[in-house]
């Protein structure tokens, strides 16, 4: 018992200072491009972006950021690009869950970087997935020209985002503009491809090229405000549909706007009144352990997530190398798709790791998929997989087959999945159990998490034979000290790719979330996944029997 105390004591430790180094970071990332930069915004007149979106939300409720650690420690030779230069994330407006994204003109004037514009692309695919209104506050200086390689030309690059403003309002999602800054050049679309466009007095403006690029076209001497201001563009053009005073007179017009707007059908998802896990959340930290190799019940987890902590297990006894069952999460209903962390033992007497899939386990979870497709019910997948099962005896038990089914019936569900990567998040695990190449509705992260084709140790041993192999083929000799110093410094660049930070500075994962925050996250994402009607009929194709 002692012993189990002090455990629980090291891993609470460590996971607390985990969720510590998280906020600390994330509290650097609210800050944009700095206090300079936001005190010349703020000598503008205008608000800055997170206050914009504070105005803009209904009181007493919250913004679900989503991609805050977009290009985290990346272009630091550019000066760095916190939040990727945008903010984005789900927030209610005049009573409707809307997806709101905002520039951050704090950052390089919110000039447009390549994960810019993957961040942007994210969220309109959110918006596509669930059928929500979306409302972007425009404040940006464009493309950031030393890297428009990278930005404009492909199929998801800049260019898509006008391309899904034009699918969007085929099929009815409601979009709102906002120019409350610069839009300029090709971004000055994507207002004028929304639904309707606003635009403040004084501070916004609107064109395809500025002053500077007319003069140096034509030779026309010009101000960007007679170009493409608010006076221009609601009184002479025509481009924009309201000009605004000030940024809070033009959030108030979108607050009007979306409050008159119709409901549209719902998916129906069962929601009940919601109850609190009678097992105590907060024992989460102490359950985890300090380190990913290590074997705990994911059983204990589940109870801390789900309502009252109760937790309906499918085929309790047979593929317990995941725990497949039903439960509520914030009164939704859920189907719950978990890696078990222990060993256990099978009735044929195979002792089966924890976090490995093997036949059996990727059986039941196929058929447990089917099921709640079945019956309507949104899938949560909790992830700490190792990968699957090698070996001879896996190889000629089918373990290729079996689990080919269980990526068929991921890949093929059309009812909304929710996927958080809790620890490892290994190779062809990644896969079966929801990885973002299979369309999560959301998927998060804990700061525990690590995501990689396999684990640090091996994947470091098998990239030092690789590269001591190529220096023996150039006649290189290598001591025991030169091998112990490639494989540190191997080991060590391999670990810093596969945390969770690593992961969502490229949207590898759509946020890195409190553990405590996991319930929350879950029920929102269900909430936005209510409002798009399913439509497409479940079919699997042909499964590898």
């Amino acid at each position: 018992m002692y012993e189990n105390q002090i455990e629980t004591s090291r891993n609470e430790d460590i996971n607390k200072q985990l969720l510590y180094e998280l906020n600390t970071r994330w509290k650097k990332i609210k800050e944009g491009g700095g206090q300079k930069s936001a005190a010349k915004q703020k000598e503008k007149g205008k608000l800055l972006a997170r206050e914009r979106i504070a105005y803009l939300i209904d009181p007493t409720t919250e913004f679900t950021e989503f991609g805050s650690f977009a290009a985290y420690d990346m272009y630091q030779a550019e000066g760095g690009c916190p939040a990727a230069g945008v903010i984005t994330g789900l927030g209610y407006v005049s009573g409707k869950l809307c997806v709101i994204v905002a520039n951050d003109a704090t950052v390089k004037a919110g000039a447009w970087f390549p994960m810019t514009a993957k961040k942007n692309l994210r969220a309109q695919e959110i918006a596509m997935e669930n059928r929500l209104p979306i409302i972007y506050l425009v404040d940006s200086a464009g493309v950031y020209l030393p890297m428009q390689d990278e930005i404009f030309p492909d199929k998801e690059h800049f260019g898509r985002i006008f391309r899904n403003n034009a699918i969007m309002s085929s099929i009815g999602i409601v979009q709102i503009a906002a120019i409350m800054g610069s839009c300029v050049a090709g971004g000055a679309y994507l207002p004028i491809m929304s639904d309707e466009a606003l635009i403040v007095n004084g501070t916004g403006s609107v064109f395809l090229a500025g002053s500077y690029l007319v003069k140096s076209a034509i030779g026309e001497d010009i101000d960007n405000e007679t170009l493409g201001g608010a006076t221009t563009h609601s009184e002479i053009s025509g481009v924009t549909d309201y000009k605004c005073e000030d940024d809070n007179d033009c959030l108030d017009k979108i607050r009007s706007i979306v409050d008159k707007m119709g409901d549209n059908p719902k998916a129906g998802f069962s929601r009940i009144e919601a109850k609190v896990p009678s097992k105590d959340e907060n024992e989460i930290y102490g359950i985890l352990p300090d380190s990913r190799d290590k074997p705990f019940d994911m059983l204990d987890i589940i109870h801390r997530l789900v309502d009252n902590s109760e937790f309906d297990e499918y085929k309790e006894l047979y593929g317990k190398s995941i725990l497949c069952g039903y439960a509520r999460i914030d009164g939704w209903a859920v189907g719950i798709i978990a890696n078990q962390r222990k060993v256990v033992k099978s009735k044929k007497g195979e002792m089966q790791f924890g976090g490995v899939i093997y036949s059996d386990s990727a059986d039941k979870s196929t058929r447990f998929i089917m099921n709640c497709n079945q019956k309507k019910i949104p899938l949560v997948f909790l992830q700490d997989v190792t990968g699957f099962m090698v070996g001879s005896r896996s190889e000629q038990g089918g373990i290729i087959k079996d689990g080919a089914k269980m990526v068929n019936a991921v890949a093929n569900s059309v009812v909304p999945k929710f996927t958080v990567v809790i620890g490892n998040s290994y190779g062809a695990g990644n896969y079966a159990m929801c990885g973002k190449a299979y369309d999560p509705r959301f998927i998060a992260a804990w700061p525990s998490a690590k995501i990689a084709v396999m684990g640090g140790s091996q994947a470091a041993k098998t990239l030092l034979q690789i590269q001591e192999s190529s220096m023996k083929a150039r006649g290189e000799e290598i001591t025991d000290e030169k091998e112990q110093q490639l494989l540190k410094e191997i080991t060590d660049r391999y670990n810093s790719q596969t945390t969770p930070y690593y992961a969502a500075a490229r949207l590898w994962v759509d946020e890195i979330i409190d553990p405590l925050s996991t319930r929350k996250w879950i029920s929102t994402g269900i909430e936005a996944a209510n409002h798009a009607p399913i439509e497409k009929q479940f079919n699997v194709g042909v499964l590898q029997v």
